[in-house]
């Protein structure tokens, strides 16, 4: 049944020729009434009306749609394309073609929005790398400023001097060093070298090399009770190990003293193997959360400068468990506790 919701051009410009030419036709017909002369005016009113509308509509109204449809597509049209144009867009009613110029212009919204958010986080990313550089960069300069000042005369100051000098510019190594980790890990040029170990002797290791930092704020680090069973995974052991370094550090880091940093590990099913660290420490507000993983990203500005570290740990922890295929999740709650867990996937035989 014609409705004008799925009108095409050649139905409209025959429900147009067909209105023309019945009157005209029914005047002849008074004027001659004579039934061959009726049917005679009618078909020849009718014909040449729907060629006329018929052409009208495709000369200058659908020769615009289409050019719409190569502005949409933007590209030179192949033949298959010419093909398209010329026999089954002259098809399409026009709410057909307004549907399709709608989803393009939505989806060309949603490219935009897309565009605007990464350019707000790329002029934000550029901010804090600007400042995350200038700060070692500036106390760099004005300790060798101070020395050549005549500073160096004094050997305890020039030693202090040179020492603080030392400690950034191992930040700055540090920091392009991580940068470098996360283009490769983004790039896909950091390859995974996957094999079956047991996380709990690797989460072992790791307490092991920093219980020295973890003593300074009298910090257990301990395997949570019913977590001790040997439980092995396969995975990039490397990559995994500076996740669980990364982690326990920030956790050392934002514990509270005489805190505890706990680790666990459960399996989730016969495939997956559920990896967390927890700490009793500040916690991390609601509205920080999604967004913690970015690189140079701190709740607390100062806080987290004052703590050191190039403020690409948590990114890198994010790139190389998604470089396994999965992803980083975290639950925190304010002056509670933060813990953050990941899913490796269980041995291989």
């Amino acid at each position: 049944m014609l409705t004008t919701k799925n009108i095409s051009p050649g139905q409209l410009a025959g429900f147009t020729a067909f209105f023309i030419a019945l009157p005209v036709a029914a005047g002849i017909f008074f004027l001659k009434p004579l039934w061959w002369v009726f049917f005679l005016a009618f078909g020849i009113v009718m014909l040449g009306s729907y060629l006329l509308i018929l052409y009208t509509l495709q000369r200058f109204i659908y020769r615009k749609i289409k050019l719409i449809y190569k502005f949409i597509y933007q590209t030179k049209a192949s033949k298959r394309e010419e093909f398209y144009y010329k026999s089954l867009l002259p098809q399409k009613s026009m709410d057909e073609v307004s549907a399709d110029v709608e989803k393009w212009a939505e989806q060309k919204k949603k490219e935009i929005e897309v565009l605007k958010a990464n350019e707000a986080f790329r002029k934000e990313f550029l901010q804090n790398f600007s400042h995350e550089l200038k700060t070692p960069i500036f106390a760099i300069q004005g300790y060798i400023e101070t020395l050549l000042g005549g500073a160096i005369e004094n050997p305890e100051v020039s030693t202090k001097f040179l020492n603080n000098a030392s400690k950034n510019t191992t930040r700055l190594v540090n920091m392009l060093s991580d940068l470098d980790a996360i283009t490769r890990l983004e790039s896909g040029e950091q390859i995974l070298y996957k094999e079956n170990f047991v996380v709990q002797d690797l989460i072992r290791e790791v307490f092991d090399s920093l219980s020295l930092l973890a003593a300074k704020r009298d910090i257990k680090l301990a395997i949570k009770k019913g977590c001790e069973t040997p439980i092995t995974v396969f995975a990039d052991k490397e990559k995994i190990r500076q996740v669980l370094i990364n982690l326990t550090d920030n956790a050392i880091k934002y514990g509270k003293f005489n805190g505890n940093v706990t680790a666990s590990a459960y399996i989730t099913d016969e495939k997956h193997v559920l990896v967390e660290v927890s700490d009793d420490g500040i916690g991390i507000g609601e509205e920080h959360i999604p967004r913690i993983s970015e690189r140079f990203y701190r709740t607390d500005a100062a806080r987290s400068r004052k703590e050191g570290g190039s403020g690409l740990g948590l990114a890198i922890c994010k790139h190389i468990i998604e470089a396994h295929g999965q992803s980083i999740h975290i639950r925190s709650k304010l002056d509670v506790g933060t813990t953050f867990g990941f899913i490796l996937n269980a041995r291989k035989e």
